[in-house]
C-alpha cells in the first residue's frame, strides 16, 4: 500500500501556522507498514486542490487530506472529493445532533454553515470526532484510490488517527495479519552514517521494514514486521535487529518512541545502586539536570558544582584549575567523586578556546569519570562552534560513558 499525504490551508503555505499533521500521520502509517512517497501542501483553492488529488491518484493507492473540514466557506476539501468522486455529500445524524446540541446548551444561534461539518460522502463510512465536529470520512473506492479525510486541528486529528483510524486502516488492509514495531535508539553515530552502515539491509528491506528518524544528537530506527501469528512477527523482528546490531550495535543504548539515554542511564544507575557527583565547566548544569529529570526520588545524584568561570577553588582542598588540561579535569573528578562520597566522580571542562577569523569560538572539551573502582575514563570532544546544542551533545556523551561503564 502506498499512500499520499495532502494538507490543506492557506495558512499554512503563508507560514501562520506549522503541519505537525503530516509528520504525525506518516509515522502513524510508518507503523503499519503503509509506505509514504509524496507529501504536498495546497491553500484552500478548489481548482488547485482538484489539480493535486488528481496528481495523487495517478500514483497512490490511499490519499490522506487534512484540513478543510470546517464550517468557513474556505473549508472545501469535502466539497472537493465528493466532485472529484461524482458523489454527493450526505448528513451525518449522530454528528448532526452533537452539534446542535452544543448551540442549544450555550445559547447560541447555529448558522446553516455548521451543518457542513456533519456530512460526509455518499458511499463512505464516517468517522466520529470525540474532540470537535467535524466528522472524518474513509472512503473505499473500487476503481480508484482510497480516500481519508480528517480534520484540520491536531486537537481533533490525532485522537481520531490513534483511537478509529489506525484500526480502520488495520481492518481494512491488513485483516489476516498483525502488525509490530520495534524501535532501536543510538547515539554517537550519525543518520547518513547509520544508513550508509545498514545500506544492504535498508535496500532489501520487505518483512520487516526499517524506517530511520534523525532526532537532535541521536537517531532511531522503526522496524515494523507482519504476519499471521505473534511468534512470527517477533521472530521477523528479532531476527532483522539481530543484523543491525551486528552492524551498528556500539551505538545502541536502548528501545521505545518515548526512551531517552538520560533516562536509560539513570535505569541502570538504580539498579547497580550507584550514585553520581558532577562538576561541570562548560554545559551550565545540563548534565546534573539529565542525571535528575527522571530520578523522582533522588536516589541518584550527590549533587555537584556548576561553575560560572574557567577556574575553581574548592572549600574543602583550597585545589584550583583552569580546567584546561586533561589532567585537571581527572583530578576535579576524583575530587567531587571523594567530597560527595559517590560512585562516581563526573567532571567536564573546556579544554582549548581560539578565535577564528569570522568570530566563530571553536575548542575542545575533556570529560572525565571515576568509576567505583577508582578507574578513570576520560574523553576529548572536538566542537567547531560555540552553540546550545554542542552543550547538549556534550551531556549525551558524558551520558554514554556512564552507560558504557555500567554495562
Amino acid at each position: 500500500m502506498k499512500a499520499e499525504l495532502i494538507a490543506v490551508g492557506t495558512e499554512i503555505l503563508l507560514g501562520q501556522i506549522t503541519d505537525t499533521n503530516t509528520p504525525f500521520i506518516a509515522q502513524k502509517l510508518a507503523n503499519l507498514g503503509i509506505d509514504v512517497y509524496f507529501q504536498s501542501t495546497v491553500g484552500d483553492n478548489p481548482e488547485r486542490l482538484k489539480a493535486t488529488i488528481e496528481l495523487a491518484a495517478q500514483r497512490s493507492g490511499l490519499i490522506i487530506l487534512s484540513g478543510g473540514l470546517g464550517p468557513t466557506e474556505d473549508d472545501l476539501t469535502k466539497q472537493t472529493v465528493a466532485d472529484f468522486l461524482q458523489q454527493k455529500l450526505v448528513t451525518d445524524a449522530p454528528a448532526m445532533a452533537k452539534i446542535e446540541r452544543y448551540f442549544r446548551e450555550t445559547g447560541r444561534v447555529m448558522t446553516e454553515n455548521n451543518r457542513i461539518q456533519a456530512m460526509y460522502l455518499a458511499n463512505a463510512q464516517p468517522i466520529s470526532n470525540r474532540t470537535g465536529f467535524a466528522v472524518g470520512i474513509f472512503a473505499k473506492e473500487t476503481n480508484g484510490p482510497d480516500f481519508l479525510l480528517l480534520p484540520g486541528p491536531p486537537s481533533e486529528l490525532e485522537p481520531m488517527v490513534s483511537e478509529q483510524v489506525l484500526p480502520l486502516l488495520t481492518k481494512n488492509y491488513f485483516r489476516d495479519h498483525i502488525l509490530h514495531s520495534r524501535v532501536l535508539r543510538f547515539f554517537g553515530i550519525g543518520e547518513s552514517e547509520l544508513t550508509t552502515q545498514l545500506s544492504d539491509l535498508i535496500d532489501k528491506q520487505k518483512n520487516p521494514t526499517i524506517a530511520p528518524y534523525a532526532k537532535q544528537n541521536e537517531v532511531t530506527l522503526r522496524l515494523t514486521a507482519r504476519g499471521k501469528t505473534v511468534s512470527e512477527v517477533d521472530g521477523a523482528l528479532n531476527n532483522c535487529e539481530s543484523k543491525i546490531q551486528k552492524l551498528v550495535g556500539d551505538y545502541f543504548y536502548g528501545y521505545g518512541d518515548h526512551n531517552s539515554l538520560s533516562k536509560v542511564v539513570i535505569k541502570q544507575l538504580k539498579k547497580a545502586q550507584s550514585t553520581v557527583s558532577a562538576v561541570e565547566g562548560f554545559t551550565d548544569g545540563r548534565l546534573l539536570t539529565a542525571l535528575t529529570e527522571s530520578d523522582d526520588n533522588n536516589q541518584i545524584s550527590k549533587g555537584g558544582r556548576v561553575l560560572t568561570t574557567l577556574s575553581l577553588v574548592t572549600d574543602q582542598n583550597d585545589f584550583q584549575t583552569d580546567l584546561k588540561s586533561k589532567k585537571d579535569t581527572e583530578q576535579l573528578a576524583k575530587q567531587i567523586k571523594q567530597d560527595t562520597n559517590s560512585n562516581l566522580g563526573i567532571a567536564v571542562s573546556q579544554a582549548q578556546l581560539d578565535q577564528v577569523a569570522n568570530g566563530e569560538q571553536v575548542g575542545s572539551i575533556w570529560i572525565a569519570i571515576v568509576d567505583n573502582k577508582n578507574q578513570m575514563n576520560c574523553k576529548k570532544l572536538k566542537f567547531s562552534t560555540i552553540r546550545p546544542f554542542v552543550k547538549e551533545r556534550v551531556v549525551m556523551n558524558a551520558l554514554s560513558m556512564i552507560n558504557q561503564i555500567l554495562k
